[in-house]
């Protein structure tokens, strides 16, 4: 537990910890949107094709090293 010399100490950690907690809800904004980002089925046609395309180059190589 801290101990506080004057109310200007108090004060100053009031201040601090409400701008921390002010930082952290924005955080917590940005990640629910890029979430949201994430779920848009245009991101999903994206990740498909680039798995397809992983695994289309998978096996072109398999089938040209038999």
């Amino acid at each position: 537990m801290k101990n506080y010399q004057s109310f200007e100490d108090i004060e100053k950690d009031l201040t601090r910890l409400k701008l921390e907690r002010n930082i952290a809800l924005e955080e917590m904004k940005l990640l629910k949107s890029e979430f949201k980002d994430d779920l848009k089925p245009a991101n999903w046609v994206s990740t498909i094709f680039n798995v397809a395309g992983k695994y289309g180059f998978y096996v072109l190589l398999k089938r040209f090293f038999k």
